[in-house]
């Protein structure tokens, strides 16, 4: 076969600017070396409950543009993300709002909060944070710090917080109303039916194969691309000639409950405190408003990441940024390769961004 774009990945950048070059006229073909297409948002359905099989995922976003565009695939639910921080036997609302701070300091009003928390930043306040500690400290003081972000947080990078940069929580929500949206986008929710569904319309009558990578597919095939889309991670594409980018990854232990009908009453609990093992426990059924039969649990457990396994959060430090660049370079020069989406550029992001991201490079590429 000869095709205008060879694909290389099924998540949400692979997906889009499958469909955008497929509306074009254009023939592609997606593959994936895992053996289910949507990458990361992947959701399979199991006793009537659509799980999320590698961590949560909430849509998100104040581009009325995106959420448009996301929504010609799926129709989507009015779910909000509220999460819960459990730090020993406390129950804490997230983002740190006056629920939080009622809890943990038995205030009543913002004014309190205000007073409480400029008295603990005093001792730790930094008009330039170098660290993540120092920022979270002059933030929000230094009780929420030691609570529900220091453990947490070197729970999920496996480095102190004193060796993170400041800016991993730079926007870090904090409000003095009593609002338990973890998100300020004006549009937020789960398709209805899973993420897979909605990657599968996108991907209507565009041929996928499956289970095989990239390397592997080129080497053992005759057919023919103008183009490739390489949504893989940059320095495997290039056998690592220049050294090994580094990520965070994560184990899931999935758990199913036949007898139990709510395991612990919302989506996301975060675990908070260094002595738990996992970071979250999510619980699928809440996404879409407890339906299915008895319930599915899956813990999440962050772990040091080493070639093989899978790649989830860019470790974007001086060392990492500086390869990177290198990288970059050599990807500016493969002038039929176009790389994008979060591996492919070695950058974090948010399911909206990704598919902004898609959408330019479709629009530039197909004018």
């Amino acid at each position: 076969m000869k095709y205008d774009y060879l694909i290389v990945g099924s998540g949400l950048f692979g997906a889009v600017f499958a469909h955008e070059a497929a509306s074009k006229g254009k023939k592609c073909l997606v593959i994936d070396k895992r053996n289910n297409i949507a990458g990361n948002i992947y959701t399979a359905e199991e006793h009537g409950i659509n799980v999320h099989k590698y961590g949560a995922h909430i849509f998100h976003t104040s581009d009325r543009k995106v959420w448009d565009y996301v929504n010609e695939f799926a129709e989507f639910n009015n779910f909000i993300n509220a999460p819960v921080a459990k730090y020993g036997d406390e129950l804490y609302n997230l983002p740190f709002n006056m629920n939080t701070f009622s809890k943990m300091w038995g205030i009543q009003t913002p004014e309190e909060a205000r007073k409480i928390i400029d008295e603990q930043k005093k001792d730790g306040f930094k008009e330039n944070p170098e660290n993540l500690e120092e920022q979270a400290i002059s933030l929000v003081g230094k009780d929420i710090y030691e609570k529900l972000i220091k453990g947490y947080t070197q729970k999920q990078w496996g480095r102190k917080c004193t060796e993170l940069p400041a800016f991993i929580i730079k926007r870090l929500p904090v409000r003095f109303t009593f609002d338990n949206n973890y998100f300020n986008d004006r549009y937020q929710g789960i398709p209805v039916g899973g993420y897979t569904k909605l990657v599968e319309n996108m991907l209507k009558g565009i041929d996928v194969k499956l289970g095989v990578t990239y390397k592997d597919f080129i080497a053992g095939t005759d057919d023919t691309f103008d183009k490739v889309i390489y949504t893989g991670p940059v320095d495997e594409y290039f056998d690592f000639r220049l050294g090994t980018l580094e990520y965070r990854s994560l184990r899931f232990e999935e758990e199913y409950m036949p007898d139990c009908d709510n395991f612990q009453g919302n989506a996301a609990v975060n675990y908070t405190s260094a002595d738990v093992p996992y970071t979250r426990i999510i619980e699928h059924k809440h996404f879409e408003f407890g339906k299915g039969d008895g319930t599915v649990i899956t813990r999440e457990y962050p772990s040091e990441w080493k070639p093989g396994d899978e790649p989830y959060y860019p470790v974007n430090n001086d060392r990492n940024n500086s390869l990177y660049e290198q990288y970059k370079a050599l990807a500016d020069e493969e002038k039929n390769v176009i790389f994008g989406g979060r591996l492919g550029v070695y950058k974090y992001f948010d399911m909206d961004k990704v598919i902004a991201s898609a959408l330019e490079t479709a629009e530039k590429e197909l004018a």
